[in-house]
Order: C-alpha cells, then sequence, then structure tokens
C-alpha cells in the first residue's frame, strides 16, 4: 500500500474528464454528458494521485477494485459495488492506493455538467438533498437487485453514447435525467436512517438551506457574513438563521466558517502557496487574524496543519 502525496489542485470539467478517461473531445455532448466504463490506464494519473476540484455532477460506480478517496478531506474506502456521488465544488483526491490490484481497477463514470442538470425535469437538489448528505454522505453501496437495475441503466446509456442514431443524443439526454433520478432514490433510502437523525425541517426552512448553502459555496471565499446571504435571499438575517439553524442543526455562520475551514485546509494540503498569499486569496485582513480563526477552528495553527499536524485525516 503507498500513500500519493501532491502539491497541486485541478480543476476539471466535463472535457478534462473526457481527456482524463481517453475518450475524444468530438462529441457533441463532449461539454455537458459524459460517461465512460474504465480501466486503469496511465491517463488516468492525474485524477488518481492529484487533488482535483470537480466543476460538474459526478457519479462514479466501482465495478471491481478498491481504493481509498478524500473527498473534500473526508476520506472514503471504495470498494466493489461502491457508489460515490459528488456534487459541484467537490475536492478529491485518491490517498491510498494498493498498486499491485490496481490492475483490477474498474469504474463506470457519469458526469453532468450544471448546464445540462438545469434543464433535467426534476428537482435534483431537493431529490439528493445535496447540500447537506452529499457532503456528509458521498458513498453508499448497492445491493444485488440495485446493482442490477444501474447495470441495465448503464448498458443502454454506453449503447446510446456510442450509436450513430440521430436521436440518440436526445435519448441520452433524457435518460441521464432517470439514471439519476434512480441513483439519487437508491442513494437518499439508504441515508434515510441518518436523516431521521437530523433535526426536523419543515419544506420552507429545507428550500432556504439549500439555497443558502449554495450561496455559501459560491461566496464564501470573500463573505462571510449572514447579512450578505440573507440580502442575496431577501430575508431577514434573524429570520436566515432561525431556518438554517432548524433545518440543518448549525448555525448560519457555522456552515460559513466550515466552508472557508475547509477551503483554507485544502489550500494548505494541496498546494505550496505562501500563507499570505492564502490569507489574500481568503479575504482575511491579514495573517494574524487568519492565524487566529484557523485556530479556534481546527487547534493548530495554519503552519502545524501544513507540516502535518493533523492527525484526523
Amino acid at each position: 500500500m503507498i500513500t500519493v502525496m501532491t502539491t497541486s489542485l485541478h480543476e476539471l470539467d466535463l472535457r478534462g474528464l473526457r481527456k482524463i478517461f481517453s475518450a475524444g473531445d468530438s462529441d457533441p455532448l463532449s461539454e455537458s454528458f459524459f460517461m465512460a466504463e474504465q480501466r486503469y490506464e496511465e491517463s488516468m494519473d492525474i485524477f488518481m494521485k492529484e487533488p482535483c476540484r470537480f466543476n460538474c455532477y459526478l457519479a462514479l460506480f466501482c465495478i471491481d477494485g478498491d481504493f481509498t478517496i478524500e473527498i473534500n478531506l473526508k476520506p472514503i474506502h471504495v470498494r466493489k459495488n461502491s457508489l460515490i456521488i459528488c456534487i459541484p465544488g467537490s475536492i478529491c483526491r485518491v490517498s491510498e492506493v494498493d498498486m499491485e490490484r490496481l490492475g483490477r481497477l474498474r469504474v463506470v463514470v457519469i458526469a453532468v455538467s450544471k448546464e445540462l442538470m438545469s434543464t433535467i425535469r426534476f428537482d435534483f437538489n431537493s431529490l439528493f438533498n445535496e447540500s447537506v448528505a452529499a457532503i456528509d454522505t458521498p458513498c453508499i453501496t448497492l445491493d444485488g437487485e440495485n446493482h442490477e437495475i444501474c447495470k441495465q441503466y448503464f448498458d443502454l446509456a454506453a449503447s446510446l453514447y456510442h450509436s450513430e442514431n440521430p436521436g440518440a443524443r436526445d435519448a441520452l439526454r433524457y435518460l441521464a435525467s432517470s439514471i439519476f433520478y434512480l441513483l439519487g432514490s437508491i442513494w437518499t433510502s439508504q441515508i434515510k436512517e441518518a436523516q431521521e437523525r437530523s433535526p426536523r425541517r419543515t419544506p420552507r426552512s429545507h428550500t432556504v438551506l439549500d439555497s443558502f448553502l449554495k450561496l455559501v459555496a459560491e461566496y464564501h471565499n470573500s463573505e462571510r457574513k449572514v447579512a450578505f446571504y440573507a440580502d442575496k435571499l431577501c430575508l431577514t438575517p434573524k429570520y436566515l438563521s432561525k431556518l438554517v439553524k432548524s433545518a440543518s442543526g448549525r448555525s448560519a455562520p457555522e456552515w460559513i466558517d466550515s466552508f472557508v475551514i475547509l477551503e483554507a485546509k485544502n489550500m494548505l494540503k494541496y498546494s505550496d502557496m505562501p500563507i499570505k498569499e492564502i490569507v489574500y486569496l481568503l479575504h482575511f485582513p491579514n495573517q494574524s487574524v487568519f492565524y487566529k480563526f484557523f485556530k479556534m477552528h481546527t487547534g493548530l495553527t495554519p503552519s502545524e496543519y501544513r507540516t502535518g499536524g493533523d492527525k484526523s485525516f
């Protein structure tokens, strides 16, 4: 077993994924949809060895083999029949690989752009409860029945993907919605027990929480005041805080800080940029404020974290 180390962060869209998985760029859906059943190849080394931030919705199903992947710094052991779902902005890194077993690795990768997903006629975000559950539980295991159903879907999608029928692309577009709907239903059913343990949510607070976290994911590098997000959602800061707390059990400032800390950890762990540059990119007024903020939330200074002081990952 080896541990893979790296110092860079790659931003990957659909076109980048196609290159990694040795697919051509001539397909008309190359920037909106991608699907491949893949064994290990050297072209996958970027994905296997270096952290990547995905700018798309990604489903990865492991047919055979095993590896450990960090998703937003949370280590997850992937094995046969594991299904991983990543939302846009997720940062992934394969941290441990058994090189002797790497030749057995077989995965199905399905990626859909944010633009295409927005045209699919169902409430994807509501189905997945993406803002909370996908952060906490990105990986499940498919049982026999669900595995067989998904295999049939994947086989049909692969046939359409490679078909020369003029209507195949539109058919594939609609099939993509069906695939993600199925995966989402399987996924949400498996995490239902965990969701039931979380604070009860009203439909209103659920909707506001999802909208709030999407905004935090977009603006947390520069905006850390609840009033900014309340204004975006046309709510008062007090009412927004009440809804967020009732829906998630965490306050709005706690959510904002958690995104900032995750971003800071990623920069410290996956890059060689000076801390003063991280301070600038995260819009802290100075290094002293950043150091106090980081230590308050992690118990470590940024320098201690960078040099391996954090043993939780």
